[in-house]
């Protein structure tokens, strides 16, 4: 399994806005795609698929901007990963009931890969947004 720039990006956008935003203070996508050196069109795409899976609010307007939806110790990495790349599994026969020529009940990898895909899920699930930000303050300690 890959991580798209896409998901990348939204984990970006999102540890931005825990940095740099609150309800009273808004961001900017342009101040955002300007620290962290990327397409602000890009991150314009990418801004709508979090804000429909409600992780950021927008205020429309000359003192408009972002922030998060939530508060960041209640949102984790999967959170974001889910609402930026949708579905996600190492292998397709995780997602879909596919054809296979051995069948998903013979297959001798597909339970490896079940379960290397749940620890994957599990870790994203336990790291929140605050552990991030967190992280970054003890680095510059």
């Amino acid at each position: 399994m890959k991580i798209s720039t896409k998901g990348q990006y939204a984990l970006e956008i999102i540890v931005d806005l825990a940095m740099h935003s609150d309800e009273q203070h808004l961001e900017s996508l342009k101040n955002i795609a300007e620290r962290r050196k990327l397409s602000e069109k890009y991150l314009e795409r990418i801004i709508k698929l979090l804000k429909d899976a409600k992780l950021v609010k927008s205020v429309r307007g000359a003192y408009g901007g972002y922030c998060l939806g939530k508060p960041m110790q209640e949102m984790t990495v999967l959170d974001v990963l889910i609402a930026s790349e949708g579905a996600m599994a190492p292998v397709a026969c995780l997602l879909d009931e596919i054809e296979c020529a051995i069948g998903k009940e013979a297959c001798p990898t597909r339970a490896t890969w079940e379960l290397l895909w749940k620890e994957i899920l599990y870790s994203a699930m336990q790291v929140t947004i605050a552990d991030l930000i967190e992280q970054v303050e003890d680095e510059k300690e």
